[in-house]
């Protein structure tokens, strides 16, 4: 029996959120919490009993890495990493994320601080992966772009997890991830990376701007009006990257529209062993959006994890994106099953 249901690798950093859903120019009042795109997926089979297992790297005596590490255990999240001196003052550090959630129509706005990022110096010499993969044993390695195009030792990093997993038979999901600052002028060495994770991976999850800009495979512009009628463009999107990388057997995207920052239409398609699935976009509440893309990638493995039917995976990743959506921390910790299988069934009835 594998010791791992999921394990991530990630860069650990804190986010700053104005009280009051308040912009942060005028705030005085913040919200501070742990956060990663990577253990936001995690969240959700940590939070359902699941065995998770995160690894990073922390800067050396900082109170911030002893405020990051705290929250991973009240996550029921394990870590393993190297902890890095700081350096001096203008050394190593964690990465800020400073935003606010928006209100009306009014949109939230992002601020990465990403100076002397501890996460950047994640090397592969740092952890005994055969121990991981080959002793204790994954079922799911979940690697993100975001990782994978962090620094050029991300990259190898990166790269030598798929290798290893695959060696020993555990399942790879990647999540895409673009992010164009981190690709400005890089785009020949990280375009190679991402082709070879892609290659190996069971489970292959992006938008439609992550599957053309990093994997150049052509399919729907980016936002716009009307997500529901662009449903055929992301499938037929979908089964170009099928034909290219056909290692893979499931291949998931995110639907959203922005209505306003308080309401979008949330949807999503998944394709698994050559049958689609479809959550249709409806209306959901959006108290703040950031983490909602994450919530879903966690929900459905989850359901990947348990065994569950495409269906029941893509419904379930559905909810806890949507979950993810309703708490001011930017990852969903559903408190069992049922309570989100309560939000799919838009079941929002008080419980006794």
């Amino acid at each position: 029996m594998k010791r791992y249901a999921l394990v991530v690798p990630t860069s650990m950093g804190v986010r700053i959120t104005p009280e009051f859903r308040q912009p942060v120019h005028i705030s005085h009042h913040f919200y501070m919490q742990a956060t990663s795109a990577e253990t936001n997926v995690a969240s959700v089979a940590a939070a359902l009993g699941l065995p998770v297992k995160v690894l990073t790297t922390f800067v050396e005596g900082s109170p911030i890495a002893a405020f990051i590490k705290n929250d991973l255990r009240s996550r029921n999240m394990e870590y393993e990493g190297r902890e890095v001196p700081q350096g001096g003052p203008w050394g190593y550090r964690h990465q800020f994320n400073i935003a606010d959630s928006g209100f009306g129509m009014r949109g939230p706005r992002v601020q990465n601080d990403r100076a002397g990022e501890v996460g950047r110096t994640l090397n592969v010499r740092d952890f005994d992966l055969e121990r991981i993969f080959g002793v204790e044993g994954v079922e799911i390695l979940h690697l993100s772009g975001l990782i994978a195009a962090l620094s050029p030792e991300t990259g190898e990093f990166c790269l030598a997890l798929a290798r290893e997993a695959k060696k020993y038979g555990t399942k790879i999901s990647f999540d895409l991830n673009y992010r164009a600052s981190f690709w400005k002028g890089r785009e020949e060495e990280l375009s190679a990376i991402f082709r070879e994770i892609a290659s190996v991976a069971d489970i292959l999850i992006g938008n439609e701007e992550d599957f053309q800009l990093c994997l150049n495979v052509q399919g729907p512009e980016a936002g716009g009006k009307d997500i529901a009628s662009k449903i055929d463009s992301f499938q037929e999107m979908i089964l170009r990257v099928q034909q290219e990388y056909p290692n893979a057997s499931t291949f998931a995207t995110t639907l959203r529209q922005v209505v306003s920052a308080n309401e979008h239409l949330w949807g999503a398609i998944l394709l698994r062993d050559g049958q689609w699935n479809v959550a249709e976009p409806r209306p959901i509440q959006v108290l703040d959006r950031i983490g909602g893309g994450d919530g879903f990638v966690g929900g459905l493995l989850y359901g990947v994890l348990k065994g569950w039917s495409a269906e029941d995976c893509l419904h379930f990743g559905w909810a806890t994106g949507a979950l993810a959506a309703t708490m001011l921390n930017d990852y969903a910790q559903p408190a069992d099953e049922e309570q989100v299988w309560a939000v799919w069934s838009g079941n929002a009835r008080v419980k006794r």
